[in-house]
């Protein structure tokens, strides 16, 4: 297949496109790199361009005669999301219109949108099905939420086929080292913990330790960028026109916030200092996938099912690139 990869500069885009190209797909990226780095994609394969550029965005899809697109691109930051929901609402709502009436222009009916699993909120049902009610709670869910019923709607009225993927958390590195993990500001928690192993940080945050799981802490979902793009590669390949699809996309076991900071100790075999604050609000006690669906319809085989392995490779990354991208050969 042929396929656009929108914000495929980014953490997980870039390791879908390059999941792609390996396994025989021709694939390119779509990124005006604000958040993402080029160095994440082989050269050659990068197209600079915001897809608030329909018309550079319908363009490139006529030249590069695209069956299909993974549209990755969006602003993820939930606490910028509270205190700019206009960057988030023209970035990824906007956004999204533009490609999909690119997408129209150009022909192109099979989509495929990373959404996440932040549009179920603060749903208490662990784990989650695709059925889970749907509730977010911060500006930057609900625009994935909207993009969700956008893309839907385009679907009824232009025959466009979609499959959507909401996922737990990304995590993880390239097994070789050579890609990984490189956001400004830094907001997940296996690269903070690192930060701290590295000595970049003092301590890692600890946010709450009353919630009701069994040590008190968040319990998250940690699934592996090589298992998210196997699963992105399955999905886009079932995707036809008249396909409309849904799947969670996570390893269904949950580690908890102080799980996460002992299995870093241990990989590292360095001390992470912790200090306990308030809760954040809005943090879910636990989020978890239920991935059946995936693992039955598309046949989708996590390689990386133990935390120790996922947080292996982040380290060899981080621990090599201690300035990300910037410490590149």
């Amino acid at each position: 297949m042929r396929i656009l990869v929108t914000g495929g500069s980014g953490f997980v885009g870039s390791a879908c496109l390059r999941h792609l190209l390996a396994h025989g797909d021709e694939a390119i990226a779509f990124d005006n790199l604000s958040q993402g780095h080029a160095e994440s994609v082989p050269d050659g394969r990068l197209v600079v361009g915001d897809i608030a550029d329909t018309g550079k965005l319908t363009t490139v899809l006529q030249d590069f005669k695209a069956d299909a697109v993974m549209h990755f691109a969006a602003a993820t930051y939930v606490g910028e999301s509270v205190t700019n929901p206009e960057y988030h609402y023209r970035n990824n709502i906007g956004g999204t219109l533009s490609l999909l009436c690119a997408m129209r222009e150009a022909g192109v009916r099979r989509m495929l949108f990373s959404s996440t699993c932040a549009t179920y909120g603060l749903n208490p049902k662990v784990p989650m099905a695709e059925d889970s009610q749907q509730d977010p709670c911060s500006p930057y869910a609900r625009t994935k939420l909207a993009v969700e019923w956008m893309i839907r709607d385009f679907a009824h009225a232009h025959g466009l086929g979609f499959t959507l993927l909401r996922y737990f958390n990304a995590a993880g590195a390239d097994a070789d080292g050579r890609f990984g993990e490189d956001h400004r500001p830094e907001n997940h928690l296996i690269p903070l913990v690192l930060q701290v192993a590295l000595g970049q940080r003092d301590h890692i945050d600890v946010f709450g330790t009353d919630y009701p799981t069994p040590d008190g802490t968040c319990i998250r979902d940690y699934v592996h960028t090589d298992d998210l793009a196997q699963a992105h590669r399955l999905a886009i390949a079932k995707t036809t026109e008249q396909t409309a699809e849904v799947f969670n996309v996570g390893t269904g076991r949950g580690q908890s916030v102080l799980e996460i900071i002992a299995a870093c100790e241990a990989v590292t075999k360095r001390k992470i200092a912790v200090k306990i604050v308030d809760r954040r609000p809005g943090d879910p006690p636990a989020l978890v996938a239920a991935p059946g669906k995936l693992i039955d319809k598309l046949g989708w085989k996590p390689r990386y099912t133990e935390i120790v392995d996922t947080i292996e490779t982040a380290w060899r990354w981080h621990s090599s690139h201690p300035n990300g991208y910037k410490d590149r050969d």
